[in-house]
This record gives structure tokens, C-alpha cells and sequence, in this order.
């Protein structure tokens, strides 16, 4: 796929996921690519890269945060603003992008930074039922972290129709988090679990961010799409709870992390992890895979085992929502539900994990 060509096809994405303006850029920016313009010249050196290498994302990270830090004042001025004509958006786009060849250049050595907080939405629902499965206080894992703002999710509040989970005042709250009805085993879980008690929080990422630090905190707002406000609100939020719930990402790859993790009595260990499965090399992979069997074939009732996974399968049924996936212990892996690819609205398709009595 040329580099024009992989814009377009995030440009389609962006459409369907509701970035009507990072739609009409990155077609911009494939006929800019395509005609020599300033966006070819900055991404010289990228028409070979790998799908996974998310170019044009990073691409579109880099100018967003030209905007959020003030050296683009002009197209900050436009970003967000409905009524701007798209034409006049491109122009100050394009603008700031022949204007800051070294800044873009930076930033497209940097790995994607997607730590989106909606699909905490669908990861506590596994948690929930994991929980209700095997009530015992939990120590919360989590692979390709980022900067560990999903590693807080209890602090997090969702409701979905009469039902409201995690603390009222929370900054960190999701309205309509589940499209049609909450599915009873979620809601009988929340309802016995208004609260969990996480005794352990860390995780692992190849390049880890600090949500205390300004540079990672303005690299994670520069990669959520800036005509969606209350995604940049949910991630200012977390960002928040981040200054006062500490937790631990180790500089690490998912394989090396989880060959240090073990079960322990008294606790449930949950290892969960959202969309970034498709960054991890097939022979990292499976050594995942082994570590987790092994994590599985240890579990016990009283140090038991959890694995929950909010993963795309590469199939045509991503169109229609990522997979939530549960495996408790040894048992099989069991389809929970699916959530729109940033987490929200979740929605039931299949059987529950637990028959309640």
C-alpha cells in the first residue's frame, strides 16, 4: 500500500469513527503526498513503512500537537471549530507543516501514544464479571500501558440507563457507556461490586510516557482527533487522577513483563490489555501467549487468574465492534461483548461468562 494510499484508508477510519475533520485532512494530505507538496516532504523517508507503523497517525500527532502547544496558533484557532470552511483548516494545516519540518520529523520516530480511557469501558465489564467469578482483591496488570491511565479505571464513573458504576465525582465519566441494555450478568456484577479493591496496579510499555511529565501529557492529547472534544475531556480528566493514584510501567516488552508475573494467594491476578496486540511481533507474541498459559494453568481459587482483552480480530467483524474477551483460570476464552473501537458504547452479543442462579 503506497503511503497516499494508507492516508486515505485512515482517512475512511477517521470518517467512520466519527472525525469528520481528520476525514477531510488526511485526503489532503494522500493528494499532497501524492503532488510533492509539504506533506510529502515531510514524510520522505516513510513510503516503505509497515501498515503497523501507524505513519499517519503519527503524522496528524505531530501537527495536532504544533497546535496544543502554541506553535501553530492559527490552525489551534480552526482545529476544533465546526463552522471553519475545511479548505481554510487545510490551509493553516499545511502552513504549519512546511513550517516545522524538524519538529514532525521528531515525531515520527516516536511509537503511536493512543492511551484512549474509553475502552476502559469495556476492560472494567470484564473486571466486573472476572470479580463476581472470584471475588477476591485484585492485582491489576496491564500490557502496553502507555502511561498507565487505564491501570486507574475503578477510579473511573460510567452509567448506561438506570445503572451507574465507580465514584459519582469522578473527572473521568461516561455517559450512554453500553448501547441497548446492560446485560444482566454486568448488571448483577456492579450491583454486588459497587466497588473493587485493587491491592497492585503496574504495567509494562517499550516506551512508557509519565502522565506527570508535559511533554508525554501533551504527546497523549495530540494523538486524540481534535473535533472530538469529549474524548480530549476524558483524557484531561484522567490525566488528573494520574497526579494522585500512583502506579508503576516498566519499561518493557509484553513477554519479558509477564515472565516476572506470577499468581498470589488471597488475590486475583488480572492481566488485561486494549488494542495493541497488532503492534507486538508474532514471536513476542507467542511467548505471551506461553506466559499466560502458564498464569492460567496456576490459577487456584484462592490465588486465582484472570485475562481480559479488548483486541480487533483483523476481520471483517471489526466493522461492527473489537472483541471483549474474558478467560478465567484455565477455562477457554469466552466473547463477552464488543465496544466501538475507542471503547464506547459497548454492547452484548453473546452468552455470559457466568450463569448467575
Amino acid at each position: 500500500m503506497s503511503l497516499a494510499s494508507y492516508c486515505r484508508s485512515q482517512a475512511r477510519a477517521c470518517a467512520v469513527l466519527g472525525s469528520p475533520r481528520y476525514a477531510a485532512l488526511l485526503t489532503e494530505v494522500a493528494r499532497d503526498v501524492e503532488s510533492g507538496g509539504p506533506c510529502a516532504a515531510a514524510l520522505a523517508g516513510y513510503a516503505d513503512a509497515a501498515f503497523d507503523a501507524a505513519i499517519p497517525l503519527r503524522f496528524m500527532a505531530a501537527v495536532h500537537g504544533l497546535a496544543l502547544s502554541g506553535r501553530a496558533p492559527e490552525l489551534a484557532a480552526h482545529y476544533a471549530a465546526a463552522d471553519v470552511p475545511e479548505d481554510v483548516v487545510w490551509q493553516a494545516f499545511r502552513d504549519a507543516v512546511a513550517a516545522w519540518p524538524e519538529w514532525i520529523a521528531d515525531w515520527l520516530t516516536r511509537p503511536p501514544q493512543t492511551n484512549e480511557v474509553g475502552r476502559a469501558v469495556p476492560l472494567l465489564a470484564g473486571l466486573l464479571a472476572a470479580v463476581d467469578a472470584t471475588p477476591l482483591p485484585i492485582r491489576l496488570f496491564e500490557l502496553g500501558s502507555s502511561a498507565g491511565l487505564n491501570l486507574r479505571a475503578d477510579h473511573f464513573h460510567w452509567a448506561a440507563g438506570d445503572l451507574a458504576w465507580g465514584p459519582a465525582d469522578s473527572p473521568v465519566a461516561f455517559d450512554n457507556a453500553w448501547r441497548g441494555d446492560v446485560p444482566e450478568w454486568l448488571r448483577g456484577a456492579a450491583e454486588r461490586h459497587p466497588r473493587v479493591e485493587i491491592v497492585e496496579r503496574a504495567g509494562c510499555d517499550p516506551s512508557p510516557l509519565d502522565p506527570r511529565s508535559p511533554r508525554d501529557a501533551l504527546a497523549l492529547r495530540a494523538y486524540v482527533w481534535p473535533d472530538q472534544p469529549a474524548r480530549l475531556a476524558r483524557l484531561d480528566g484522567a490525566l488528573r487522577l494520574a497526579q494522585r493514584i500512583p502506579v508503576r510501567v516498566e519499561r518493557s516488552g509484553a513477554a519479558d513483563f509477564l515472565a516476572e508475573t506470577t499468581t498470589a494467594p488471597g488475590t486475583l491476578t488480572i492481566v488485561w490489555h486494549s488494542v495493541m496486540r497488532q503492534y507486538v511481533p508474532a514471536d513476542e507474541w507467542s511467548l505471551v501467549r506461553t506466559h499466560l498459559d502458564r498464569l492460567a494453568a496456576a490459577s487456584t481459587p484462592d490465588a486465582a487468574f484472570a485475562h481480559i482483552a479488548f483486541e480487533p480480530t483483523g476481520t471483517a467483524e471489526d466493522r461492527d465492534g473489537f472483541r471483549l474477551t474474558v478467560r478465567l483460570g484455565a477455562a477457554d476464552p469466552r466473547i463477552l461483548a464488543h465496544a466501538a473501537p475507542h471503547g464506547i458504547p459497548a454492547f452484548e452479543r453473546s452468552a455470559p461468562l457466568v450463569q448467575q442462579q
